[in-house]
């Protein structure tokens, strides 16, 4: 069904970027796999869907996704990873730099160092954030490659 309805017929150029990608092999694996479908896909090679699978070990399904990505929006669109949709991160690099820059400071009195739970709540009392657990603080500051010693 999915070879009729989207055919895959790559240039010189396509094949040679596809071939290389694949020989490179420092791209991730799904992308690897993408680019063989689409070598395997390829007209001039003559494979069905069914001995794709075989070859490669995907369902008919990835091979059907891949062959219609390609037919709509062509060669990147087929390799590349889509758009994942997600929370969008709490904190931007304003809240995290002054996250940082009170890490990097005197501690509170009575306390001879910073600890994450003392930084987070500090950085809650000073209306920084709303709300941050220790092990945000930790990721942030691991981030922008700061440390609490």
């Amino acid at each position: 069904m999915s070879q009729k309805n989207h055919r895959v017929k790559l240039s010189k150029h396509e094949r040679q970027y596809l071939q290389k990608i694949v020989e490179s092999g420092k791209d991730k694996a799904r992308k690897i796999t993408r680019c063989r479908i689409l070598l395997l896909a390829d007209e001039a090679k003559g494979k069905t869907d069914e001995e794709i699978s075989d070859a490669l070990g995907v369902c008919l399904a990835t091979i059907f996704n891949i062959r219609r990505r390609y037919h709509r929006g062509g060669l990147e669109r087929a390799i590349q990873e889509a758009a994942r949709s997600g929370q969008p991160s709490k904190f931007n690099g304003k809240s995290m730099a002054k996250i940082t820059a009170i890490a990097c400071s005197k501690p509170p009195e009575g306390h001879a160092r910073w600890s994450l739970r003392l930084l987070a709540d500090s950085v809650v009392e000073l209306d920084i954030v709303e709300s941050i657990s220790y092990q945000s603080i930790r990721n942030i500051l691991k981030k922008t490659n700061s440390s609490l010693t």
